[in-house]
């Protein structure tokens, strides 16, 4: 897996991971670390007060909104080369399409469609490149 924090992105801010301050997070989804102060406390409140804030889009700007849909679609990106990784795990497990698919909700042939380009061939006896999705 690749774990190097400068190829990622908060999944809550868009703030690309630095060396020097890691991001926190898996399963593709990683936060900076004013994110987690940040929601750390907004948890705190609402376990205090038992009454959550209103969601921050209700008082962003047409231009505010629109600013973020590249960073959703950042975060789908991330998303999707995790997938791949875990997906190249499994085979490098040596776990079968079927149980890959069975575990995706699809067939066989879909997960092998979807990954088979992406995931060296095990079976084959090549090695598995996990980070470079």
């Amino acid at each position: 897996m690749d774990v190097d924090s400068t190829k990622k992105f908060c999944s809550f801010c868009g703030e690309q991971g630095r060396a020097d301050v890691p991001l926190v997070g898996g399963l593709g989804a990683f936060m900076c670390g004013d994110c987690v102060d940040y929601y750390a406390g907004a948890v705190a409140d609402v376990r205090r007060t038992g009454t959550d804030a209103p969601p921050p889009w209700e008082t962003m700007s047409d231009p505010d909104v629109l600013g973020k849909l590249a960073l959703i679609v950042q975060t789908g990106v991330q998303v999707d080369r995790f997938l791949v990784e875990w997906v190249q795990l499994a085979r490098s497990r040596k776990l079968s399409w079927a149980e890959i698919g069975k575990a995706l909700g699809v067939s066989r042939q879909a997960a092998w469609q979807r990954f088979a380009s992406e995931t060296p061939d095990v079976d084959a006896g090549a090695a598995p490149q996990l980070g470079t999705a």
